[in-house]
């Protein structure tokens, strides 16, 4: 078997604690300060940032697992790591130097929210002159930057802005029906000067800095890969937490126990191959693209929709077993303090965010034929 890499393994050692603070986090809609201690102390905001800043620059797959192993024990904390991972791929794009500056701080941890409103910057001498409000910033409560993605004036370029957290007036909106603990809210900035060299047109080859196989890969592309992981790692909590349901417990009106129910067995069954046969698929293609990146340089179009299949394939298919597997569980799942209602809520927010939605099985079958796709993905 394949080496396991040691991040995966600290991830899994971070369970106990994450699990023990899952429940707070969920009602103060953010992480907890030992939770974020943790996380930084054991490097899991650096992932994906480059080796030559101190980053792991780690191999796709591997941070697909390490999503999957924090989601298991909290969904919140894994959509957290996946977030703030993505955005400081923008590492790979900034002048060395002011990378340094953003991420070599153990603190140094950049959020922001997709792009909204159509925004514009206007140039200025030396830089920019921004305004704006957006909105899902994912981790914006220990992050330190923050960016926010326009348009420039007069041109057909978008940049993304970055700027300290403490040039951002914070908006409180995050009541949610899962994913509480993300602290995705919202920010405000007005008239604010931001030098050119703390702006990047990300994702463009063209400013890429950095040259390693991870960056031929969009941040899209990585966040696809988390956040399947995210999704998976959810639904191996549920899965798991389903098994330790007692041996004698009997449904209401039932003359057996539940386990041997011949619907509940068939259901669990399937439930468990859905979630091995999504997560082999996922990770069968991450791999595959990141060994053809390394020997050529950059993916096909084909694997480019084939990543998009595979990870919102599997944050669906996650979707499904946490569904059959609640139903099963009976009316003991809908009580805030069994492991079940939680999970089920997250899962359902995780799958209607962008990475999970449908739209993108028909662009990917457009592709599979030959067509051009109608819609981004």
């Amino acid at each position: 078997m394949p080496d396991v890499h040691p991040q995966i393994l600290k991830a899994r050692a971070l369970q106990p604690l994450l699990s023990a603070r899952a429940d707070e986090a969920n009602r103060i809609r953010r992480l907890t300060p030992d939770v974020v201690a943790a996380l930084k102390e054991g490097g899991f905001f650096r992932m994906l940032q480059p080796a030559s800043i101190g980053g792991m620059e780690m191999k796709p797959s591997d941070f697909s697992q390490v999503t999957e192993a924090i989601a298991m024990a909290d969904g919140s904390t894994g959509w957290v790591v996946c977030q703030s991972n993505g955005c400081s791929m923008t590492a790979a794009y900034l002048d060395p130097p002011v990378a340094r500056e953003m991420f070599g701080p153990v603190d140094g941890i950049l959020a922001w929210g997709p792009p909204g409103a159509p925004f514009e910057a206007e140039p200025v001498d030396g830089g920019y002159c921004a305004s704006g409000t957006w909105r899902f910033a994912s981790g914006s409560q220990n992050a330190t930057w923050l960016g926010a993605h326009m348009r420039v004036q007069g041109r057909s370029e978008i940049r993304t802005m970055l700027f300290p957290k403490t040039s951002a007036v914070m908006t409180d909106i995050w009541h949610t029906l899962g994913l509480r603990g993300t602290a995705s809210n919202e920010y405000t900035i007005k008239d604010l000067f931001i030098p050119a060299d703390h702006t990047v047109r990300r994702d463009q080859a063209v400013d890429r800095r950095e040259q390693g196989p991870l960056y031929r890969f969009t941040s899209n592309q990585l966040y696809a890969a988390g956040f399947a992981g995210v999704g998976l790692g959810i639904a191996r909590g549920l899965i798991d937490a389903f098994l330790a349901l007692p041996a004698n417990k009997v449904s209401r009106g039932a003359s057996k126990p539940m386990r041997e129910n011949n619907v509940v067995q068939s259901q669990l069954a399937q439930s468990e191959a859905r979630w091995h046969s999504a997560r082999a698929f996922l990770h069968t293609q991450l791999d595959a693209t990141y060994d053809h990146v390394r020997q050529h340089g950059e993916m096909t179009e084909q694997q480019a929709a084939m990543l998009r299949l595979a990870a919102t394939w599997a944050i669906n298919q996650a979707r499904e077993a946490v569904n059959t597997l609640f139903h099963c569980a009976g009316s003991v799942a809908v009580f805030e303090d069994q492991p079940f209602e939680r999970r089920l809520r997250d899962i359902h927010t995780v799958s209607q965010q962008a990475q999970g939605r449908q739209l993108h099985y028909e662009s990917v079958g457009q592709i599979m034929f030959g067509m051009k796709p109608e819609n981004q993905f």
